[in-house]
């Protein structure tokens, strides 16, 4: 069953603590999710349980369906993937194998305790199997840059030029330039200094103009581009004064021994460093990427780091605007990347991301042992700190002067001093600009099982799926009949009839005939405001003895065959043509045909949602499209949740004020013996109102209400304290009620999305050319 913190966007993360026993209270700790686009900090020692926290914010995020991008500088993250619904022992075995044998125990017996005492404690904090399902099915994987252990990433996307809304604003291209720069020369052990670096000014000019004229780079391009720039002058300069050739062809020496490196081949493969397809799934829904790097060297770490930094970058700024919390960035020790007093390449996008992401409904969570690790204008942009067990006396100082001097009503400095040193691993103090005072609370019990740093092997074995990959090329029955056909060296063709040849490495060049066509296909319709030109590159195998030309077996392809030369080389051999191509003058017939087939088949698909009303943009693929009603329907239902909170705001405050007045009417004992129901009465109203409201949810009424029961005979104040508590369940099923109105009202299960389809008009219809194509057989 879906609690309903989860309906609203509540995130779990423990139990209030006393702060006199220190022990756990009945209070749920509940943070509301859009409060972390203005950023949060885990602060601790060693020990204070800073993982289990982050790992807590990260699954909560996940159930309600908002990813994350983890970067994982420890190797602690992976054991997001550590989840069994079922708690299954023959499960854990794999998970404890190695603690069992170091405390000479037999694994299978090990494995059966360790999954009870997970169940227990799961269950023991009012989470059930299904919660943990829910969390399990969602799609989590393990990337590990330059390493084969867990699923490959191909880097080479990030010196793709970047999008427009980077380009147009010349402080963010600058930052984005920098970083991009100073990351690359990290890799091939330069420290450069942005304003004196002969290396970085160089390198900066390359991708700039290679940006501007829309050109992708690669590290093979930017070595010859370093060796022969398609430039003469840097400022006033000649470029062979301000950097000579020899001194240029030792940096491209370094950069050729990266790409030479067998290691290095490790980044040029897997999936596309695509922060969209990270995120999200085919359907939308939402994903955890976790990103490994504690096998890399400092220099990897940082470039690595830089580039997925200003990826997600670029990615944020193509998002609309939303209040709502649209995904999580969040990274597990930010010691080094983040400094005070240096600047690696990694801050600059960093600090780009927590003073804009908010605006985008992208929240940063930063976690380290140290809070000297953090920049001093980072700190002023972190909206929410979580702080646990601190050891030195400097660090403490240093977070109590962090809070700004208002510590709050609960608590003061001397004391929070004290409690600082003291504090129980878990325990944690939550300040919260959207909080009226601060919290101590301890976290909730994850659902992912903790098993500490994952090592190569056991990435690899939870990855082995995904990593498993088909590519086998199998050849086709045409192909095969095509190389045992008759070849000929000469084609009589008339000269109105178009020719290329697809060049042959091997020096053969024998031919088999195709037909190659390039066509554009308008979709416009004034009333959608729709106007797309959809390009295409079509090949069509021909055999010697067909009668027609039947475009329906054309493929499409993203080679552009004009490319290719129009001379035939010598001694080629060739496939004999069809009379249907070889009688048909400047192949008019068949671009007739063509058109034709294009008219009555080519049609532009697009997705349309009726309530809210949406419709998903041309070249939009179905992930997209889910992913920006996701946003809609977020923003909707948090204006609703807002509304309610107005609403219920007012009868609570006078529900408490009615309650304190009867409070004072009862004797001491009396009201001690209901102070455990006044206490557990308006938990989520608290949450959403940002007030401490040390309660737990639904069955602390019940529990309240039993209480008094067992009184028996109660005086009137007692009876008037009974009324108020009937009058707050009430209040809190009202609310559960108009939760599950909007809950249902904005699921995007419960949308019907419909495909429909735009067909051109024939005279949107544009063949610019067609020829016959000799591919290589």
């Amino acid at each position: 069953m879906q609690e309903i913190y989860e309906k609203l966007g509540l995130f779990y993360l423990g139990k209030d603590v006393d702060k006199t026993s220190m022990e756990a209270t009945d209070a749920l700790t509940l943070l509301k999710n859009k409060h972390f686009t203005t950023h949060a900090a885990i602060i601790g020692m060693t020990g204070s349980g800073k993982t289990g926290l982050g790992v807590d914010i990260i699954e909560e995020a996940a159930i309600d369906n908002i990813p994350s991008i983890v970067i994982d500088p420890k190797g602690d993250m992976g054991d997001l993937c550590l989840t069994d619904p079922n708690f299954n022992p023959k499960t854990f075995e794999p998970w404890v194998e190695d603690e069992a044998k170091a405390k000479e125990t037999n694994v299978s017996s090990y494995a059966a305790k360790i999954s009870a005492v997970w169940k227990e404690g799961v269950e023991s904090w009012g989470q059930d199997s299904s919660r943990v399902e829910k969390f399990h099915n969602i799609k989590k994987t393990i990337y590990t840059p330059g390493s084969s252990a867990g699923v490959a990433i191909n880097i080479m996307s990030s010196l793709e030029t970047p999008p427009a809304e980077i380009m147009e604003e010349s402080d963010i291209f600058t930052s984005y330039l920098k970083s991009t720069v100073v990351g690359l020369l990290s890799l091939v052990g330069i420290v450069a200094d942005p304003l004196d670096s002969k290396e970085y000014i160089l390198l900066a000019q390359i991708l700039t103009k290679a940006w501007l004229a829309d050109e992708n780079m690669s590290i093979e391009q930017i070595i010859g581009k370093v060796i022969n720039p398609s430039f003469k002058k840097i400022g006033v300069l000649p470029l062979d004064d301000f950097y000579p050739q020899e001194a240029r062809f030792k940096l491209a020496t370094k950069f050729n021994s990266l790409l030479a490196s067998p290691s290095f081949s490790l980044w040029l493969q897997g999936d596309s460093l695509d922060i969209q397809k990270l995120l999200y799934d085919e359907n939308g829904k939402a994903k955890i990427a976790i990103f490994s790097i504690s096998h890399l060297n400092d220099e990897e770490r940082m470039f690595f780091v830089t580039l997925l930094l200003n990826k997600y970058t670029a990615w944020m700024r193509r998002q609309s605007g939303t209040s709502a919390l649209k995904t999580l960035l969040y990274m597990d020790e930010i010691f080094g990347f983040f400094p005070p007093t240096k600047n690696p390449p990694s801050k600059e996008p960093m600090l780009l991301l927590l003073k804009q992401a908010r605006a985008f409904g992208v929240g940063v969570v930063l976690s380290t042992q140290n809070p000297v690790d953090l920049d001093y204008k980072g700190l002023s942009n972190i909206g929410t700190w979580f702080i646990g067990r601190l050891q030195t006396t400097q660090d403490i100082e240093r977070v109590i002067d962090g809070l700004g001097g208002k510590v709050g009503a609960s608590y003061d400095k001397n004391e929070i001093k004290t409690l600082l040193a003291n504090l129980k691993k878990r325990t944690f103090f939550l300040k919260s600009a959207h909080l009226e005072d601060i919290r101590l609370f301890t976290t909730r019990w994850v659902m992912s099982y903790l098993k500490g740093p994952l090592k190569r092997n056991e990435i690899s074995r939870l990855m082995k799926v995904q990593k498993e990959t088909q590519n086998i090329e199998a050849e086709t029955v045409h192909n095969m009949i095509q190389k045992k056909q008759k070849l000929e060296s000469f084609q009589n063709i008339d000269d109105s009839i178009p020719q290329y040849f697809e060049p042959d490495a091997t020096g053969e060049n024998h031919f088999y005939a195709t037909l190659g066509a390039k066509a554009k296909v308008h979709f416009y319709n004034q009333r959608k405001g729709l106007d797309e030109e959809r390009e295409l590159i079509l090949s069509l195998e021909l055999e010697s003895n067909q009668q027609t030309v039947d475009w329906e077996e054309a493929g499409r392809e993203v080679e552009d065959f004009e490319k290719y030369p129009s001379t035939a080389p010598t001694k080629a051999k060739f496939q004999p043509l069809p009379t249907v191509v070889l009688e048909d003058r400047g192949l008019k017939k068949a671009i007739r045909e063509l058109k034709e087939e294009l008219y009555t088949e080519e049609r532009l698909e697009l997705l349309r949602c009726s309530s809210p009303e949406l419709e998903s943009k041309a070249g939009e693929s179905r992930a997209d499209f889910m992913v920006r009603l996701q946003d809609i329907l977020n923003d909707k239902k948090e204006e609703q949740i807002e509304k309610l909170q107005t609403r219920y705001d007012k009868k609570e405050k006078t529900l408490l004020d009615r309650l304190e007045r009867a409070k004072e009417r009862v004797k001491k004992e009396e009201a001690d013996s209901t102070s455990s129901m006044i206490e557990t009465g308006i938990a989520v109203l608290g949450a959403l109102f940002g007030r401490r409201s040390p309660a737990s949810i639904g069955r602390a009424f019940r529990k309240g209400s039993t209480i008094l029961k067992e009184h028996g005979d109660m005086s009137r104040a007692e009876q008037r304290v009974a009324v108020i508590q009937a009058d707050i369940e009430t209040l809190e099923d009202e609310l559960e009620d108009a939760v599950d109105v909007i809950n249902d009202k904005y699921n995007i299960d419960n949308c019907e999305i419909e495909t429909f389809t735009v067909k051109p008009r024939k005279t949107d219809i544009d063949v610019a050319l067609c020829a016959v194509v000799w591919r290589v057989s």
